[in-house]
């Protein structure tokens, strides 16, 4: 059942624009990502091949009121956990691996249409472009 976050979880509003199904692709990856409101979260549903292998698991975003931060926690179907913050100022999306300031991260682009979002994920010694398009079909 997809809800709006409760009045405690007003702040990830500001992620409102990545609701719904996305195209993933890049170099070396491909695949697709939903966002829906779910219960004081915004859930992404992940299936994507890197490099040739598959990533698949789901991801919940909430609002961290002690940090004042979008926090996630990801879980994958290989039992991988991982944590990260959200950022979005403008059309400028910043995810970053672990906490703010991590050198890895993701930093994109929202086109005018908020249709597109261009851009990399990047790391010490590391890093690949990445383009998000809203799925219409």
């Amino acid at each position: 059942m997809t809800t709006q976050p409760s009045t405690n979880q007003q702040p990830l509003h500001r992620l409102d624009r990545l609701v719904g199904t996305w195209d993933v692709t890049g170099p070396t990856s491909s695949g697709r990502v939903r966002y829906e409101w779910a219960d004081d979260a915004l859930v992404q549903h992940i299936d994507l091949v890197s490099d040739g292998e598959r990533t698949a698991g789901v991801e919940h975003i909430r609002y961290d009121a002690a940090s004042d931060r979008l926090r996630s926690r990801y879980v994958g179907t290989d039992g991988e956990t991982l944590d990260y913050v959200y950022d979005l100022s403008g059309d400028v999306l910043t995810i970053w691996f672990g906490d703010v300031g991590s050198p890895a991260r993701f930093t994109g682009t929202f086109s005018p249409d908020g249709n597109r979002n261009v851009g990399r994920w990047e790391w010490p010694g590391g890093g690949y472009e990445s383009t998000m398009t809203r799925h219409t079909g």
